[in-house]
Formats: C-alpha cells, sequence, structure tokens
C-alpha cells in the first residue's frame, strides 16, 4: 500500500466526509472498508484521456513519444472528450488553439474558396470538421481536422450519425511551429495515399503557398506561390488566389 493511500472504515468516512475529501489531491487516495474488507477507493478526478493515457503508461504502451491506441479505442475516447484531437499513424495527437494570425489566414481562404464554390454540389469547411482517410495499404483510417477541406461527395458521404465520411478533394493545412513536421510530412502522405486531390500547405511565416495535385495516389504537379504571385488550383478550373490576399490581416 502506498504511503499516499489512507485506509479508512465507512464510520469514520461518514463522519470526518470534509476531511478526507481534502485528503484526496493528486498524491492522495482513500480506501474505505465495510465489515473488514476493502470496498470502496477514492482517488482524484481526472479526465477519460487522461486516465486512458495513465493506464496506458503503467502497460508501457509507448511509440515515438505518443500514445498507441487502437482506431476503436481512439473513437471511444473522442466520443467521451471535448479536446480536438487527431488520430495520425495510430498516435493521439492533442491540438493546441491556432494563434489570430492563423484564424486570419484560414478566413481569407474560407471567403474565397466558398465564393468559387458558390451554386456547385462542392461545399468548403474549416476545422473543427472530422475526416476519416483511408490510406491505401493500411487497415486502419487517419482522423484528422484539416484547416480547410472542400467537399464534393457530401450527397453520398454522410452516415446515420450526421458525420462526413468521405473523402475530400482539396485539403488545406496551415502551418505553425508545433505543426509543421506533422504537417509536411505526415498529412501530406495520408492525403495523398486517400484519394485526396488537391492539397495546399501554407506558411504564414515564409508567406508562401505550396500546391500539391495528386493523381493516382502520387504527386503529379507540385508549385510554390510566394507575395506577388497567383496561386492557380491544380485540380479547380479558373480557382486562382492572389497570394497576398490569403496573408492580409
Amino acid at each position: 500500500m502506498s504511503d499516499t493511500t489512507k485506509v479508512i472504515t465507512a464510520t469514520e468516512f461518514k463522519v470526518n466526509l470534509g476531511l478526507y475529501l481534502d485528503y484526496v489531491t493528486a498524491d492522495h487516495e482513500v480506501v474505505i472498508t465495510k465489515n473488514g474488507k476493502k470496498s470502496v477507493r477514492i482517488t482524484p478526478y481526472i479526465t477519460d484521456i487522461e486516465r486512458y493515457f495513465t493506464v496506458k503508461e503503467r502497460a508501457l504502451d509507448y511509440s515515438y513519444g505518443g500514445k498507441k491506441v487502437s482506431y476503436a479505442e481512439f473513437m471511444e475516447i473522442y466520443e467521451k472528450n471535448e479536446l480536438r484531437m487527431e488520430y495520425i499513424n495510430g498516435e493521439i495527437v492533442l491540438l493546441a488553439s491556432p494563434s489570430p494570425f492563423h484564424q486570419e489566414v484560414s478566413g481569407n481562404l474560407y471567403v474565397v474558396l466558398r465564393s468559387y464554390l458558390k451554386d456547385g454540389k462542392c461545399k468548403v469547411f474549416y476545422a473543427p470538421f472530422d475526416v476519416h482517410f483511408h490510406k491505401q495499404g493500411f487497415q486502419t483510417p487517419d482522423v484528422m481536422q484539416p484547416d480547410l477541406l472542400v467537399g464534393c461527395d457530401l450527397e453520398t458521404a454522410v452516415d446515420e450519425k450526421g458525420r462526413y465520411m468521405g473523402t475530400p478533394t482539396l485539403c488545406v493545412e496551415i502551418l505553425s511551429r508545433r505543426t509543421r513536421s506533422k504537417d509536411m510530412v505526415d498529412k501530406l502522405n495520408t492525403y495523398m495515399l486517400s484519394g485526396v486531390r488537391e492539397f495546399w500547405m501554407v506558411d504564414p511565416d515564409k508567406q508562401t503557398v505550396g500546391v500539391y495535385g495528386f493523381s493516382d495516389l502520387a504527386v503529379d504537379e507540385y508549385a510554390t506561390y510566394k507575395q506577388g504571385d497567383i496561386l492557380v488550383s491544380h485540380f479547380f478550373a479558373g480557382l486562382e488566389i492572389g497570394v497576398a490576399d490569403i496573408f492580409k490581416s
């Protein structure tokens, strides 16, 4: 029994309820006995995901600094939490709040894309918006929240729970220092292998946009656009955006 665990009777707990509730902190717990047998353990409150990760740590279930879980386990955790999270290569990734400039860039792109797509079947959405990406050759999908996406299969790709289960035609990621590596490597790979047709990698620091065009699950075309350039979509005919307008604050 740990030094931070106090074993008491049910009567002691009733008489000194406030005292023992105060005792239950991050480093303490109380075990209550009834008729000489341990019946109840009181521990500090932690969220579902914290409790899950604690169990995983005790089982030494690590993977490159993240926590490896199954797709079913991720969905169970996700549906019980309000935290923003993604599931990439079997690993849960918690998402931080974006910066104000990130949101300005996202808003600029959303306005342009929505205007271009008006009256058509394709729709633009912004995060948080979950997408389940099924990569060719992989049994487990990735679950990610692109900063923006254009879906053209909404008529057939929304399940009975109202969740979008299709494959976006266009995905947009706005890089940050924290997510740069995953966006430039892991997400690029996921989008390519899952049938996305176009991927925009927006870099607010350098004020550039990399546009990837995919065909047959491989990179078909790549172009980098900088200040003064006009971005031209690989897939959507007539979709052009001034780079200066993307980063306009």
